[in-house]
Order: structure tokens, then sequence, then C-alpha cells
């Protein structure tokens, strides 16, 4: 075949002559045409590496993948490049997306009706928002499913201030850490002072249990200020990698969502909140995890609000903007630096804590393994920087459901006093209280010293915090060495003290108990109860990991973990 083509004549001038030079041209366009977009996609394969966190894929044809069928699509068609999408369509949309949230906002009846079982919470009515916004489903199996919610509440923040920390990337990052596990912005269409910011983003979120798969999201995001006083922000779904039929479905669209921020004077806000999405997670959502996920309570409105709340409240504290309760621990440590320096060590060890729960991306191989089918779930990583102690982590994690109301549990993972009944650290001996730094005005949010009992070892400590709010709580700690503490302590730069956090998540379980009238009750036990997540880490070593050591550490890592839940339950008197 190839020696027919290169013979064959031209048959306009019956010659191979002018075809031959026309080929050869051709061909060299071709070759130069093909090595930019093999560069190009190369460039846009490791630009969508480092944003996502998702291994780059060969090229199709070299090997096979064994990759999930969205990362194959992204990696494959990547090199279409948010550069080329049509700017104005985003703008278009854009604007689309926040006259409709407005609208959301203007109107209630018909378009919200409250949850019966949670006051304050309302849900769209979905044959009255597909008449006013009539569009075509995106998620596109017959599984998939809307969840839609709208909240509002007061933060300890002033709009101006609000908004600036919602625009910057890595300040959402901060302020959402129970949320938001990834985020980037890939393209900055436009820019304003406040006026109107135009962003193309990326966004994983994740609900801090190794038994719920996060959600992506690629999506356009404008804020703007519409008055005075009065700021929104509005995230919409847009396919902007590529419109190719051949797309695999995507798993989560993000209809028009976010927040108005209306400042209200004295340092605080109202902050309104609208999630609305199309999911298709149910059946791989843990059966333990499906009323809490589906009910909308996992990701929905209040959620955001109650984590915004709270993280504006801490802010506030480490500012020294709001006075810290009077306690006898509290004056260990005087200066306002030094405080600030802890609770910023405190902040980033309580980050890592819960990125690590993401376990799908700390994995060198591609799911969680679950350890002899135990329900723990065990990964193996290196350490990705100087804030980690350098060498090979193992981590465990499971959840479980339990028949105490949340603060039940906080309190009791709280209490000093007990914690030798759970804390390996302990080692059955009491703890000793060293430093308290407040970060609410709820008493359980703080950030503690501990000393505990270690036989012939009395230069470690542990760096606790604990964090509660109205849609669940978490005790998240490390050891430090006491040398590294005092530093921060001091005001020196805290950023590199490897920090390894282990921890408790507790979160409602989306089956509120009723009473006699329907209303929702709030006891220690009942049909009403909490999940709770556990979650450890240990250092391994620094030189190259063996198969026997790796075995070894599983094993210790699994038997630490499932002898602790043994120790909560004993002391719970919980027999299941």
């Amino acid at each position: 075949m190839h020696e027919v083509l290169k013979n064959a004549f031209c048959p306009s001038c019956n010659s191979s002559g002018v075809c031959e030079e026309e080929k050869r041209q051709n061909l060299q366009r071709l070759r130069i045409e093909n090595a930019r977009l093999k560069e190009e996609y190369e460039r846009a394969v490791n630009f969508f590496t480092n944003y996502t966190g998702n291994p780059a894929l060969p090229f199709a044809g070299t090997e096979p993948s064994t990759s999930a069928p969205g990362q194959q699509y992204l990696s494959q068609h990547w090199s279409t490049s948010v550069t080329h999408v049509d700017k104005s369509v985003v703008i278009e949309t854009a604007v689309a997306a926040l006259n409709e949230f407005m609208e959301l906002l203007r109107v209630n009846e018909p378009l919200w009706f409250e949850a019966p079982s949670d006051h304050g919470r309302y849900t769209l009515r979905r044959d009255s928002y597909d008449m006013i916004f009539p569009k075509s489903n995106q998620v596109n199996t017959s599984s998939a499913r809307f969840e839609s919610s709208k909240d509002s509440g007061e933060v300890a923040m002033s709009a101006t201030h609000l908004i600036e920390m919602l625009v910057d990337v890595n300040k959402w990052k901060e302020i959402f850490p129970t949320i938001v596990t990834k985020a980037t912005t890939l393209e900055v269409i436009d820019t304003g002072i406040f006026g109107g910011l135009l962003h193309l983003m990326y966004q994983k979120m994740h609900i801090l249990s190794p038994l719920v798969a996060p959600r992506e999201f690629f999506f356009i995001r404008y804020s703007r200020q519409i008055h005075s006083s009065t700021w929104v922000l509005v995230d919409v779904s847009y396919d902007f990698i590529t419109q190719l039929q051949d797309s695999v479905p995507t798993r989560s669209w993000r209809f028009p969502s976010g927040c108005i921020i209306q400042d209200i004077s004295n340092g605080k806000s109202t902050v309104t909140w609208i999630e609305h999405v199309q999911v298709n997670d149910k059946l791989s959502t843990h059966r333990l995890y499906r009323d809490f996920v589906c009910g909308s309570q996992a990701y929905g409105a209040k959620r955001w609000i109650s984590t915004l709340q709270r993280m504006c409240e801490r802010f506030a504290f480490s500012n020294g903007l709001i006075a810290t309760p009077t306690n006898e621990l509290e004056g260990v440590i005087e200066s306002l630096e030094g405080k600030r320096n802890v609770m910023n060590l405190s902040q980033r060890m309580v980050t890592s804590f819960f990125e690590v729960l993401c376990m799908s991306d700390k994995l060198d191989f591609p799911n969680p393994s679950e350890y002899q089918n135990s329900g723990v779930c065990v990964a193996l990583r290196k350490s990705d920087g100087p804030h980690q102690p350098d060498g090979f982590i193992v981590g465990a994690a499971t959840s479980l459901w339990l028949p105490f109301s949340k603060e039940h549990l906080f309190n009791f993972f709280q209490d000093e006093k007990r914690r030798a009944q759970w804390d390996v650290l302990s080692n059955g001996n009491p703890v000793i209280p060293v430093a308290h730094i407040s970060t609410g005005t709820h008493p359980g949010n703080r950030i503690s010293v501990i000393q505990p009992f270690v036989p012939k070892e009395n230069k470690m400590l542990v760096l606790q915090e604990s964090s509660i709010d109205s849609l669940g709580a978490a005790i998240i700690y490390a050891p430090m060495d006491l040398k590294a503490l005092l530093s921060a302590v001091k005001g020196d730069d805290a950023t590199k003290i490897p920090i390894l956090p282990s921890g408790f998540v507790i979160s409602t379980d989306g089956r509120a108990s009723r009473g006699s009238n329907g209303a929702s009750t709030s006891s220690n036990t009942g049909s009403g109860g909490s999940l709770l997540t556990v979650a450890f880490q240990i250092f391994i070593c620094r030189s190259q990991l063996t198969t026997q050591l790796n075995m070894e550490s599983v094993a210790t890592v699994h038997t630490l973990i499932s002898s602790t839940v043994k120790k909560i339950k004993a002391a719970l008197d919980y027999h299941d």
C-alpha cells in the first residue's frame, strides 16, 4: 500500500512531480503540527496533574490504564485546554447563573419549602423549579438524584473581609477544611476590585470518612458587589475542558449555588447559602452514611454556614478580637503572638488530618485497602514535605455508628480524666493538662497542650484541638517534641515543625430520633445516634520499605485502631 501511494499520479496534471513536492510539504506540516500537539498534550496533562493531584496517564495505545473512567477522559481530552474556552460563553453562563441565584434568594413559595424535620432548612420544590428554570439533566444515569438546601446565619466577620477570603482560593480551603480537600483557580477570566471576579476553578469535596467517595467539580465562580454593603458569590458547573460527545458522564454537577453576604456592622455579616447539585453517588455511598449524605446534610447549605461560623469565630479568637474565657490554664501561654503561632501550628495539624481522611489520594495503589474485610481502611504513603516526618507513613481509618449524641461523644473524648480509657499514649495513666487556648465561646472549642505519662520519656507533649458545631465535632491530636512546641510558644517559625496527627470525627447520622410530637430530640441513646470516624497515622521508617516491614506496620496500625474502638465501646458501656 505504501508503494502504491508513493507512485500515485496527480489526476489533474497526470504527473507525480508536483504531487510529490506537495506531499512532502504536507507531511512536514503534519510533523510540525503533531509535535506541537504532543507538546501541548504533555504540558496540559502536567497542568492537570499539578492542580488535581491525579497522576498523568500515558498516551492512548502505549499501555493499558487502570485509572477511573473520569480520570482517563480528563487526561485524554485535556489538550483542549481551558485557554481555548469561549470566554463570551463563560461570561454568558456566569451572568445567567447569577440571575438564577438571585431569583432563588428572592422567591420562597413556590420554589422552597421548609424541611419538616429540620427547622430553618429549606429544600427546592422540584416541579416548581423545573417550570421556572427548565434545563436538561447533567448526570444522565437512572440513579442520579438532586440535592438542594438553603440556610442563613450570622458570621463574626465583616462582609468586606469575608469576601476577600472567599475569593482567595487558598483562604477558601482554610475556611472550609472539613469540606474542601483540594481547590485551585485554573484560569482568571476577568478581575475587578470586588466589582466582578470571574474564575474557572476545580474543587474536590469530602466529608471526612474513608467510606465516602469525594465529589469533584469543574466550575465557574462569579463574585460581585451588588450594593455598598452586599456581595454575592455564585458557582456553576461548566464543562470547559471539552464538549466532545464521547465524554464519560459526570458524577457531580453544580447548578447555581453560593452565598450572599450582607454587612450588619460591628464586624459581623449575615450570610445566606444555597447548595443545589445533581449527583450519582447513592450506590457508592456506604450504608452508614447514606442517610447523612442523601438527606442533603453532608454537603448541604447548613454545613457550609456552620463551618463558616465556626472558622470565623476561631479567626476572631486568634487575632484577639474576642476576649477569651477565664481559665487557670489560659494564662500559661501569655503573649498574643505565642498564642497565634500555636493556633497556626494546630490549624496545620487539623488540615493535614482532614486531608489524610480522603484516603484514595494517599495511596500507591488505586483504592484503599480494607484490611482482612474488617472495615478498617489502610493506606501507605511517603511523606510529602517538611511539615511531616521524612519517610514512610501508614494510616488507618474506620467509621462506625454509635447510639449517642455528638455532644455526648465529644465530651467523652475531651474529658482529660477519661483519656486513659482509650488513648494508647497515656499508657493507662491520667494525663496532665498543661495549657489551653480558647478558639470559641463554647468551652469545648479549644487547643490543649497535654502531658501524657510515658515511662522514661519526659520530653513529649501532645498538641490537641477540639471543635464542635451544630452538625458535628472533631478531636485531633499529635505527639510533639517539647523543644519544638516551646519554640512555637516563643513565636519562632513553626511552619517546618513535623507533625503527624490522629484523631476522631463525629457527625450526626442523618436519622434524627423522634419525640411523640414529631420534633427532633437529642438524647444519648435511642434511634438517633452519631457516626464516628477513628483515624491513626504511624511513622514507619526513613529508608527503603521492605515487604516484611510493610506487612508488620499494617498489622500494627490495624491492631491499634481495632483495640481503640473496643476500648471506646467499653468505656461508653456499649455492646453491639
